[in-house]
């Protein structure tokens, strides 16, 4: 028997749903929907059932973002993505590892649902215009025009300077051990002057209410011994995982010219459940 079109194409269309939400418990119940969705449909009519797939997960995404969208305004402090274990092999493929990071999915968030859905098919899994306005409603003509504010819009907001992998992972772990140790001066030497860390509690766990400015009172925040930090890899990116009196947080870094240029410190506790288990993620 050959497998389900649905079951193999599962981490794609995974990921899809996850780079439009910012959410894996999200992106799990739109794969729940768009299940029983195809399973009602009649299987001989469809020519192209990847395709269909994603269109399917693509339509119930942008309902799902929607609700989202005004929830997410709501919420409590600043909003960042949830965090998801990979394997370090996400990161040979270069543009499938920028695009799920938590960087790039922080960009997303400012963009409208309609632009974030043209924005991922295009760009991540490159699909035709003909076949993106099947998915959302539009014509190609303005499907192609959304595509193009869309890319002008991520290319003004995301970070300027691309630094190598082996630069990214030598940054990360400096500022680990600076983590380790607490101590204030080794946390500046590793940090830029103007570092910007954002913090998710989501009301839940104590974090920073607004992004804090500056390397000397980001280093005062974080400048404490007494945790567990450990390297983890993140959304296909060197990261880490702390733990501290009971609690944890996943913590991702920008770096830019050596120095650690922007953290996301994630510790809303329901957005830390997949830090066992490396998420399957593919194009």
């Amino acid at each position: 028997m050959t497998e389900d079109p649905f079951v193999t194409h599962r981490s794609l269309l995974f990921t899809v749903a996850y780079e439009m939400l910012g959410s894996a418990a999200d992106a799990e119940d739109v794969l729940q929907e768009s299940w029983l969705r195809w399973a009602d449909v009649d299987r001989a009519q469809v020519r192209d059932p990847r395709a269909y797939l994603v269109r399917t997960v693509t339509r119930q995404a942008l309902n799902r973002l929607r609700t989202l969208s005004r929830s997410r305004e709501e919420y409590v402090g600043e909003w960042l993505p949830e965090p998801l274990l990979t394997s370090p092999d996400i990161a040979e493929d270069v543009e499938l590892a920028e695009n799920v990071s938590i960087a790039m999915l922080t960009v997303l968030e400012t963009l409208g649902p309609t632009e974030r859905a043209v924005f991922v098919l295009r760009e991540v899994f490159e699909m035709p215009y003909g076949e993106i306005a099947g998915a959302v409603g539009k014509s190609a003509a303005t499907v192609r025009q959304i595509a193009r504010r869309a890319r002008d819009h991520v290319a003004a907001r995301r970070p300027r300077v691309q630094v190598s992998r082996s630069e990214q992972q030598a940054v990360v772990e400096r500022f680990l051990a600076a983590l380790r140790t607490g101590q204030l001066q080794e946390l500046l030497d590793v940090m830029a002057p103007d570092v910007v860390l954002i913090a998710d509690g989501g009301g839940l766990a104590a974090a920073a209410p607004a992004p804090v400015h500056g390397a000397e009172l980001v280093a005062k925040m974080l400048a404490r011994p007494d945790r567990v930090v450990s390297a983890v890899w993140l959304n296909g990116a060197p990261a880490g995982r702390i733990e501290s009196d009971g609690r944890l947080a996943a913590v991702s870094l920008v770096v830019e010219n050596g120095k650690v240029a922007r953290i996301h410190a994630m510790a809303n506790p329901r957005k830390l459940t997949r830090l066992d288990e490396p998420a399957e993620l593919a194009r």
